[in-house]
């Protein structure tokens, strides 16, 4: 269900990253792949100083449905990537958890979901104590479709 291509919409985090470069923001798209019908493989696409790059990401099955691990280097980075609320036709809520931090990122079938949608998105985002004020929300124009070999990043975040 959530494999495909799925934009980037928005994103609510008090990573003090976003908020020095919310202006740089750059549209996104995200390729889901299910491997062995559990695990996924996730192709971030991006633009970084004008090239296209790919981010290749791994998130593997946790004991839940709808829950996934995100492995980095080292046990301290590992990220928990839960599923909030999807209609896999449309759009998919999804939380990132690491250590205390959390974030919630909504990411839509198409650059453009409906007002309800958002609506939910920004529920969501005030249930876990996050505000408007550390949500951002992502160009829909400009996408990436692929990079060459020599802008593909293996790994994790």
């Amino acid at each position: 269900q959530l494999s495909g291509k799925w934009f980037l919409v928005g994103m609510a985090s008090r990573c003090s990253y976003l908020a020095e470069h919310s202006h740089q923001l750059e549209a996104t798209t995200v390729t889901v792949t299910v491997l062995d019908g559990q695990s996924l493989a996730v192709s971030t696409f991006r633009k970084l100083d004008r090239m296209c790059w790919e981010i290749r990401q791994h998130y593997l099955p946790a004991q839940a449905p709808g829950r996934f691990l995100l492995k980095g280097e080292g046990d301290c980075s590992k990220v928990d990537v839960v599923v909030g609320e999807a209609d896999p036709s449309s759009f998919i809520i999804l939380y990132y958890q690491k250590g205390r931090s959390i974030s919630v990122k909504l990411y839509g079938r198409t650059s453009l979901v409906s007002d309800a949608v958002v609506d939910k998105f920004e529920q969501r985002v005030r249930a876990v104590g996050l505000s408007e004020d550390v949500t951002y929300y992502f160009p829909t124009y400009g996408f990436c479709d692929s990079a060459d070999e020599f802008h593909v990043l293996d790994g994790e975040l």
